[in-house]
């Protein structure tokens, strides 16, 4: 079996990323063998089309509403139950797998389409592509173009495979606002030595970008009749912070997880406390102690006795996460002479199921709802697989945080660090993003609790068709004042701005508002009631299947050639699983 073609085509317009995966295939046996398709694409991205054909017939996925793709796929196979073709492989991403019986001699293409919103995170947008072809390929390539009306700020590529050879096989070509990057080693770049027909692309291809902000009220682009609002503030002052680091100490923290890499981290986050900042450390198994009884500044006196407690951490014990919570609420509720505009926030790290004291999920998340009550925001970070990972998701979500999980593997210090550094500088809090009510429908969130530096908001809607001027108000708390910023958009000279760009695919924007409503929808349906639920997941799938998204409540039904398992599901897996 060769794969005499491998071509990763992907086109960034305005961060919205749309990459379509080609393999072709022979079979160059003289009986029929599997031809095998692998793709490892972020998990934030949602599949949107998959084909393939064989000796010109083609086999295309079609997307359906998973409970009746189920039912379908049942009766299909009678129970002999597939694990179905997409799962998890890692902390970014997940690997779509197919294969397929191909006779003699046969040719067969798949293809793949794939979408994602990139998300800047400390001050860069990232597109991640995972090269892994497992032999020589005749014509291999890697073709991106990106094209930001703001104007690119800066571009750099990385990879994890790399050889001076190999980087003979790149070009970059930039202009102020469009970049090309064209990755297309010969066979004999590819090969690990000249003697053995091995590969070298084995890893991650990665291109980060960010953009260049003039306006204070950020960017708007226009397509179609639907706008997206790019905001991301910089050079601003800090607000600063007041943490409360909530450790698991449990028995199943002992060993690595809580001796080098929790330590680890720990040690390094301290360093990156502002002096204006205040902290302190509660941890927890069956019992809770707390470091100190109120939050201490983080001078350099009061860091080093931090240091060293870190430096004691040890794990034994049952897992009472509703009274550690309750504790680091009240201790915040408590505090007296913290700076007088801050930001106050719990993080938690655990590695396991509530089983000392209040062990119901449902009545610690009531608990901790009642007792925040809006106040703080609250970070999860569960570490490894045997955490709840729903019940902290439900619960950083119902408290404006966010859940994270940390993949147990060799960097799962550095993982904790990068979380840290993506919450460690906040410069807006209470964020309105408001636009003419009677003319703008299908507004994504408009209001956020805090913004962090280096991240960015997001807000897309539909506009009606007869608005010529489109006008934001933006309204937030820094900590030097509140803030009203204003812009006006005109409709048709943003709408100019694509008209003639020739690569771009047409009804981006609408897209781009369909994929970012889905997520908001599936997330806010994680803490809302069930009712509320049961409405917001019909919206979501009523998007999915009219945009043709796989979503977790969407399934592509594949179909293959007679003869073989003819029917196969792909469904989007999530991280709560």
């Amino acid at each position: 079996i060769e794969i005499y073609s491998l071509h990763v085509d992907c086109k960034v317009t305005s961060r919205f990323a749309h990459t379509v995966v080609t393999s072709k295939i022979v079979n160059r046996a003289n009986e029929s063998r599997e031809a095998t398709f692998e793709v490892e694409l972020p998990k934030t991205a949602f599949i949107t089309n998959f084909s393939m054909s064989i000796d010109g017939k083609v086999y295309p996925g079609i997307i359906k509403e998973k409970a009746s793709a189920q039912k379908e796929y049942d009766t299909a196979v009678l129970r002999g139950q597939s694990a179905g073709l997409v799962k998890i492989t890692g902390r970014k991403l997940e690997q779509f797998h197919v294969s397929v019986s191909i006779a003699a001699a046969s040719k067969v293409t798949f293809e793949l389409t794939y979408e994602e919103l990139l998300k800047r995170q400390l001050g860069k947008l990232e597109l991640l592509i995972k090269v892994r072809p497992k032999q020589l390929v005749k014509h291999f390539e890697i073709d991106v173009h990106i094209f930001e009306p703001q104007g690119i700020r800066f571009l750099e590529t990385d990879s994890t495979f790399m050889t001076n050879e190999l980087t003979e096989a790149l070009t970059k070509v930039q202009n102020e606002t469009k970049a090309h990057i064209l990755f297309k080693p010969t066979v004999d770049q590819q090969k690990i030595n000249p003697e053995l027909d091995e590969t070298l692309l084995n890893g991650d291809f990665v291109v980060r970008y960010d953009v260049k902000r003039g306006a204070t009220a950020g960017d708007i682009q226009i397509v179609n009749g639907y706008f997206v609002h790019y905001f991301a503030p910089h050079e601003m002052p800090v607000f600063p912070k007041n943490v409360i680091f909530l450790i698991d100490r449990s028995g199943s923290m002992a060993g690595r997880k809580i001796e080098q890499q929790t330590r680890t981290a720990l040690l390094k986050i301290l360093q990156d406390l502002r002096p204006e900042d205040h902290f302190s450390f509660i941890t927890f198994n069956s019992k809770v102690a707390e470091w100190r009884s109120s939050l201490l500044q983080a001078t350099a006196e009061n860091m080093a006795n931090a240091a060293g407690f870190v430096q004691t951490l040890s794990a034994s014990g049952g897992t009472d996460i509703n009274r550690a919570l309750l504790t680091a609420v009240s201790v915040l509720d408590k505090a007296e002479r913290l700076p007088k505009s801050s930001v106050s926030m719990i993080i938690l790290l655990t590695d396991g199921q509530p089983t000392s004291g209040e062990s119901n999920v449902e009545v610690i998340q009531e608990n901790i709802q009642k007792a925040v009550n809006g106040k703080y925001a609250l970070f999860c970070l569960g570490f490894g697989f045997d955490v709840s990972y729903k019940f902290l998701e439900k619960m950083a979500l119902s408290n404006g945080g966010i859940a994270r999980r940390i993949y147990e593997n060799a960097d799962a210090a550095l993982q904790l660090q990068g979380f840290y550094q993506e919450v460690a500088t906040p410069i807006l809090r209470k964020i309105e993003m408001q636009y003419p009510e009677n003319a703008v429908e299908g507004l994504t969130k408009n209001n956020f609790k805090l913004f962090f530096e280096g991240s960015e908001i997001i807000v897309s809607g539909k506009i009606s068709n007869e608005l010529d001027l489109l006008p934001v108000e933006i309204k937030a708390q820094s900590h030097a004042s509140d803030l009203t910023l204003k812009e006006e958009a005109n409709v048709k000279e943003k709408e100019q701005v694509f008209q003639n760009q020739s690569y771009i695919f047409g009804n981006f924007i609408e897209r781009l508002w369909a994929y970012l409503t889905i997520h908001q929808l599936l997330e806010k349906s994680i803490s809302a009631q069930e009712e509320d639920q049961k409405t917001l997941e019909a919206q979501a799938l009523e998007l999915s299947l009219r945009y043709s998204f796989v979503t977790p409540l969407t399934s592509m039904v594949v179909t293959k050639p007679a003869g073989q398992q003819q029917t196969e599901l792909a469904n989007k897996p999530t991280e709560a699983g």
